[in-house]
This record gives structure tokens, C-alpha cells and sequence, in this order.
């Protein structure tokens, strides 16, 4: 009887002390498929702040004022949000949630690299409930200081709440600042403040506000984000997709999820390089759903109850063994 019960213990133990405390989560940010029918240009990730596990996207064109929220557990759509108060969507090309819970979704698409003279962005709540629904959102008309230009990236600084535009060129791009505030009366002009070594499709901001991760097609980068005040810090391990649209961290900050377009896209994990998994900012909206620093605190009560029955299972059994000599 010595040798299944040391057995029975031993596995106990690596499954308390080798699995990390994230993976106990459950509602995984290990990647997962987009299977709605309706999806088929997902072009923007966003890790829902609210809701354990959910992911926001939306369609690239020709589908009207609609975000839909995903399950990462399963792939399906658990809800479509419609965007009410707003003009007809152009080229959507960018999610992003800030402070207090806001989506922000980037129509800052222009593939003829100029034409627009104009580009804008919505802002709504985070809905409370997942269910289909319609949502009043706030419209930004946004303009560059240096001219009209194609962008498929938006982040927003979950510290601050200032909203940054990437924009989307062959030989590198430019990280253009929002406003302090964005105005809905006015024109909001974005100026360029760093450059991007990058043929940029999509970004995102760690959710402690420290890392910025930029990703294109074939590769990514990532920097210290510094307020904006950008530093390269070395290059993402991308996967190779159909057409890698969207980026999003997980909302604990250990992953980054890529995404890509298509019928049945696939949202592929991959381990966030260091000093991204740390505690959201204070004021920088809700805490994530599946726990704001990282899963440390949650995930290691849990590996703490767990270490707690292995003990107790080992006494039980030595006194058994005891009993018996």
C-alpha cells in the first residue's frame, strides 16, 4: 500500500505547485476559434474588462455599427452590441476598452491612403449584461496634423485615458497622441510623437499601462510605453496567420492573443514578454474579470488551498501507515 499512496502524493503535489496559477483561471486566454458565421473580417481584439473570458471584435467593412463579444472558452458569439447616435461606419479597423469601462472603437481605416480627411472614433460603455442590445456611442471626428493617412491600430493609456493612433505603412509608422480629452463637439487633431519600425496592423497596451505591442503581418514589436513616450525594448513572437488583423493582452497581461481574418479565425496565445503582468493601474477602469494582477492573488489561494489538502492527505496517510505497523 506504501507505493500507490507515495504515487497518489506525488502527483498531488505537481499539480499544486507546477501548474501556474493562471492556468487554474479557467476562462482561458489559451486561444480559442471565432465560429459566428458573421465574422468573417475580424479586424480588432479587445480582453472585456468585465465579463470573465470574453473578447471584443467587430467586422472590417460592410457590416454596419455592430461589435460582438466571443467567448474564449468556446468561440462562440454571446452577444452583438449595436452602435446607435453614430453615422454609418467607413473602414473599422480597432477596439480598445480604456478607464471606467469605455469601449473605444477606431474607424481610422483609409486603404487609399489619403482619401479621407477625416477619420473617427466611438466610444460607449462596456455593457453590464451580455445580450443583444443597442448602446448609444459618443462620435470623435479625428484629423492628423500632418495629413490624412490609412491606421488600423488604437490604444488607449488605461492610466490617463488619452487615445493614440498607429498608423499603417509598408516602411514604418508614426504613434500619433490624441488630445488630453477627446471633444464631440470639435475636431480632434492626433499628432505624430514617436516613431514604429513597423508595417502596423494592430496594437494594445498592457494592462498595467507599461508595455505597448505593436504587430503586423509577419512580425511585432514591443516597447516601453512610458506614457507614450515610447522605447523599443525587442520583437514579439508572432504567429504566422491568414492575415494577422488584431492584438489584444489577456486581461491579466500574461498573453497576447493575435488574431487574424477569414470565416472561422483562429485567436492564437502567446506568452507577453516580461513586466506586462502586473496590477492594473488604479484609475485605470475596473479591475479585470479574471483578476487584475495577473492571477497571483486568486491563482495562488488557490494553489495554497490546494498545497493545504496535500498536506492534509499525507498526514492522513502516514497516520494510516502507522496504525498498521
Amino acid at each position: 500500500m506504501r507505493r500507490p499512496f507515495a504515487l497518489l502524493a506525488g502527483v498531488l503535489l505537481v499539480g499544486a505547485f507546477a501548474v501556474p496559477a493562471s492556468a487554474s483561471d479557467g476562462k482561458g486566454d489559451k486561444g480559442f476559434t471565432i465560429s459566428d458565421p458573421r465574422i468573417t473580417e475580424s479586424s480588432g481584439l479587445a480582453a472585456s474588462r468585465l465579463h470573465p473570458g470574453i473578447y471584443w471584435t467587430h467586422n472590417d467593412s460592410s457590416d454596419g455599427p455592430y461589435i460582438y463579444a466571443v467567448d474564449s472558452a468556446t468561440g462562440r458569439t454571446v452577444a452583438r452590441v449595436a452602435l446607435s447616435g453614430i453615422g454609418s461606419p467607413r473602414d473599422v479597423e480597432a477596439i480598445s476598452i480604456g478607464p471606467d469601462d469605455q469601449i473605444y472603437v477606431g474607424d481610422i481605416g483609409d486603404n487609399l491612403g489619403g482619401k479621407w480627411p477625416y477619420v473617427w472614433i466611438y466610444r460607449l460603455p462596456e455593457p453590464k449584461k451580455l445580450v443583444d442590445q443597442t448602446v448609444r456611442a459618443t462620435q470623435y471626428v479625428v484629423k492628423y496634423t500632418d495629413g490624412a493617412r490609412n491606421a488600423e491600430s488604437l490604444v488607449v493609456d488605461p492610466k490617463t485615458g488619452r487615445v493614440y493612433i498607429i498608423d499603417k505603412n509598408e516602411n514604418g509608422g508614426h504613434l500619433f497622441e490624441g488630445p488630453a480629452e477627446l471633444s464631440a463637439t470639435g475636431t480632434n487633431y492626433f499628432r505624430p510623437v514617436a516613431t514604429v519600425d513597423l508595417w502596423a496592423t494592430d496594437a494594445a497596451i498592457s494592462p498595467n499601462g507599461e508595455q505597448l505591442a505593436v504587430r503586423g503581418y509577419f512580425g511585432g514589436i514591443y516597447y516601453d510605453w512610458n506614457g507614450g513616450r515610447i522605447k523599443r525594448e525587442g520583437r514579439l513572437e508572432v504567429p504566422l496567420q491568414r492575415q494577422g488583423e488584431s492584438v489584444s493582452y489577456s486581461p491579466d497581461g500574461t498573453r497576447l492573443m493575435y488574431g487574424s481574418e477569414g470565416a472561422d479565425s483562429p485567436v492564437e496565445a502567446k506568452e507577453a514578454p516580461g513586466g506586462a503582468a502586473a496590477k492594473t493601474p488604479s484609475g485605470g477602469g475596473s479591475s479585470s474579470a479574471s483578476g487584475s494582477d495577473g492571477g497571483s492573488s486568486g491563482g495562488n489561494l488557490k494553489v495554497g488551498a490546494l498545497a493545504v489538502v496535500v498536506v492534509a492527505a499525507l498526514a492522513f496517510g502516514a497516520r494510516r501507515l502507522f496504525r498498521r505497523r
